[in-house]
């Protein structure tokens, strides 16, 4: 039996994913996209409110403007939602069902990658 590296693993996860893109779901993200759909579903993981003015105040992802443009598009393209808080004037920001849907069939790669070959 040959033996599998890490690196094998990984790599066919990434194969994996390539293959889920091509099928009919949400329109892809651009790169800060990506950064900020991670950062909210870390937060919705966590169960930590965050808001539009919270991801806007995040300097590591640029100017304010830039984030709210993002978010938009990311609400357009359907993978966040905005949620009513206390306070009318802050909204929160959660994953659609389609979004939940993208990590589940991620999972499902991670799972078939490893596939019971990881190896001490």
């Amino acid at each position: 039996m040959k033996k599998v590296r890490p690196a094998d693993i990984y790599l066919r996860f990434l194969q994996l994913t390539e293959a889920i893109r091509g099928l009919p779901t949400l329109p892809e993200l651009d790169p800060l996209e990506e950064r900020i759909l991670t950062i909210v579903a870390r937060a919705q993981q966590e169960q930590l409110r965050l808001s539009v003015r919270d991801m806007m105040a995040k300097h590591e992802l640029g100017a304010p403007a830039t984030v709210h443009a993002r978010l938009k598009s990311m609400r357009e393209k359907g993978w966040i939602m905005l949620s009513d808080t206390d306070d009318a004037r802050r909204k929160q920001i959660e994953l659609t069902q389609a979004a939940l849907q993208h990590f589940d069939r991620l999972s499902q790669c991670m799972l078939r990658a490893t596939d019971g070959k990881i190896q001490g």
